[in-house]
């Protein structure tokens, strides 16, 4: 099985990354939070630096692209070839508002023909291995089945599937009766995502369908970095070495954001996920959370290390 690490805004560049991949390991494909792909081939500071090789050694990231226009599209292709990528990742998936409201991410899929278009197109003109992201549709599963027509006709490196539609955003739950029909139809190699936050969530998948051979997991492994470690069956890393891995993804942001305050802030949106690892954490969770100064995080952070266990 290979295990694909999700991208996810604000959480997952690559200072996690690094430390993630140090610490824990077991993620054969990373893969980067989006570039918002534009006509003038200029993008955000963060976005290029995100994905920059050097800050991204000893580990295979895929970056990803979003846009609904095939000349962005191939104008942002050609930067990641100049950064040495040899594969990129579509995004048909994100359920923002923002986002679909431009017809990008999940928001494309209620547009077949324009994406078909679309994708005659980059094909066309891209040296690159694209591969895709995508949800089930827009507002119905039944879109799938012409979204599966569609894709069925390009050279995808992969397609990996949310089984959710757009309007789901993260609730009710991942469609599988609609997996299985790309399983069953897709030439594609296959990659399932969606709501893997234990073990049995994991056996379910592979026991329905065994001849799927990766699959991308987000929250839950942001939730419990030791999550492979169980599917696997192999020793679980121990509160010392998760202190260390928060240690050094803190570490990293106090660097790259210069001012501790905006670190803190920023290691807040990993506790909303982290926190639920250990014992009797709801208390620490929220002192972390109301948190003001640098000072007051630590200890609250120090403090749940200090006087909690790791779930088993």
């Amino acid at each position: 099985m290979k295990f694909y690490f999700a991208p996810m805004e604000g959480v997952t560049r690559y200072v996690y990354r690094n430390a993630f991949e140090t610490y824990f390991g077991k993620i054969d494909r990373y893969f980067a939070p989006f570039v918002c792909a534009n006509g003038s081939g200029n993008y955000k500071n963060r976005e290029i630096t995100d994905i920059l090789p050097e800050n991204n050694q000893g580990i295979t990231l895929i970056p990803q692209i979003l846009t609904c226009n095939a000349k962005d599209f191939i104008l942002a292709a050609k930067k990641m070839e100049s950064l040495g990528y040899d594969t990129i990742n579509l995004n048909l998936g994100c359920p923002s508002g923002t986002v679909v409201s431009k017809k990008k991410g999940s928001g494309f899929l209620a547009y077949p023909e324009e994406l078909d278009t679309f994708l005659a197109e980059i094909f066309a003109e891209s040296q690159l291995k694209i591969s895709i992201k995508t949800r089930i549709g827009k507002e119905d599963p039944e879109e799938f089945y012409r979204l599966l027509e569609i894709y069925d006709r390009y050279p995808l490196e992969e397609l990996i599937i949310h089984p959710r539609v757009q309007k789901d955003f993260y609730k009710n739950s991942p469609n599988l009766t609609m997996f299985e029909e790309a399983v069953k139809h897709c030439h594609h190699p296959l990659c399932y995502n969606g709501d893997i936050t234990t073990v049995a969530d994991y056996e379910r998948i592979t026991e329905r369908f065994p001849t799927v051979d990766r699959i991308m997991i987000g929250r839950g492994l942001i939730g419990n970095p030791n999550l492979i470690f169980s599917i696997l069956g192999e020793e679980k890393k121990n509160k010392l070495t998760v202190k260390r891995f928060h240690d050094e993804v803190y570490k990293g942001y106090r660097i790259l954001m210069a001012e501790e305050r905006n670190a803190m802030f920023k290691m807040k949106e990993f506790w909303f996920y982290m926190s639920s690892m250990f014992t009797n954490s709801e208390k620490y969770a929220k002192k972390i959370k109301k948190a003001q100064k640098a000072s007051e995080y630590e200890d609250a952070v120090n403090a749940l290390f200090r006087e909690q266990e790791l779930i088993e």
